[in-house]
């Protein structure tokens, strides 16, 4: 044991052994995750943002980080659509959640902004467990501290680039705006992919573009498969340090009911899951899952979809073989 109390281990700690423990026992972390304090250096943190006080229509999403680790109860060491067992090649911990301020915004954006800095002293990489998309503003500002500008690779049924709602700059429907205007994102790198549904007027595609973002809409799975939308991610994205932001509305409501705003239309999990896997070539410098409002998700439906986005882009950011990361 350290000075500092922290457990030193010769490999990576995993989640509970579901042989030993059954999965509705154990610890309420991540995938039955270690904590922090469990060992001495961490590759990834998973940490909660449960904050939806800037949400615009269905309220709940700060009840997410818990029902995604509930519903990660039932994940396995192996993953086989990727051959890597994500946890036994990095140490990924859960670090439980970040202090938000249900009643002031601004005040928020400062806590997820430090508690961002706070984790990232001693992780290489957060995936951040929303919480509405108005956290993906102070998890950028703390990711361009390390990174500088990163391409945003945002999955979404919405752009999230308006600039206010009545009056309020910092929203769920404008944080991407607020990155584009502080230079925390590549205008030349950064891509929504998923967008659907009715706009306010045509002006919102054209700003977008201003702002720095090419659209890839839902609508080019059924040209392009899921494996030609991840060629042209990889294309956009041209090699630079990445932010992956994905809205669990980006997901059909038949696949993911349990979302604030959600808009018919959207991809199946099983092609979201398959462009994830697709981009193991990437460097993935954090994530963040947003929008899982567990009020609206009976049976875990979302839940269970969003613990399997967070795994899939564990695997995805989990280092292997140059050679093994071409081929997927």
């Amino acid at each position: 044991m350290s000075e500092t109390g922290a457990v030193h281990h010769q490999g990576p700690i995993g989640p509970v052994d579901a042989s030993i423990t059954p999965r509705f026992t154990g610890p309420a972390t991540f995938a039955r995750l270690p904590e922090p304090d469990a060992v001495s250096d961490v590759d990834i943190a998973i940490v909660g943002v449960p904050f939806d006080s800037g949400v615009s229509y269905r309220p709940g999403a700060r009840f997410g980080p818990a029902h995604i680790r509930q519903s990660s109860k039932l994940l396995r060491p192996y993953n086989p659509a990727q051959d890597i067992a994500p946890f036994a090649v990095q140490q990924v911990v859960d670090a439980g959640d970040i202090t938000c301020n249900p009643f002031d915004i601004e005040e928020t954006l400062k806590q997820v902004h430090e508690g961002a800095l706070s984790l990232l002293e001693r992780a290489d990489r957060l995936v951040s467990l929303g919480g509405d998309h108005t956290i993906a503003l102070p998890l950028l500002r703390a990711i361009n501290e390390r990174h500088g500008p990163v391409a945003l690779v945002h999955f979404d049924a919405h752009l999230d680039t308006w600039d206010t709602y009545f009056g309020a700059r910092y929203t769920h429907g404008t944080p991407f705006r607020r990155a584009s205007e502080e230079g925390l994102i590549d205008l030349t790198a950064s891509v929504h992919m998923g967008i659907r549904g009715p706009l306010y007027g045509p002006l919102d595609l054209a700003q977008d573009r201003d702002l720095g973002f090419q659209v890839i809409p839902a609508t080019e799975l059924d040209a392009a498969g899921a494996a030609g939308v991840a060629e042209q991610i990889k294309t956009r994205t041209a090699g630079r340090p990445v932010y992956l932001s994905i809205d669990v509305d980006v997901l059909d409501p038949a696949a993911a009911p349990g979302t604030g705003t959600p808009e018919a239309g959207g991809l199946t999990s099983r092609e979201l899951l398959t462009i994830l896997r697709s981009l193991s070539s990437m460097n993935i410098v954090s994530m963040d899952v947003v929008e899982v409002c567990p009020p609206y998700d009976h049976a875990e439906i979302t839940g269970i979809a969003a613990a399997h986005i967070v795994y899939e882009a564990l695997s995805v950011m989990a280092p292997r073989p140059a050679a093994s990361r071409e081929q997927h």
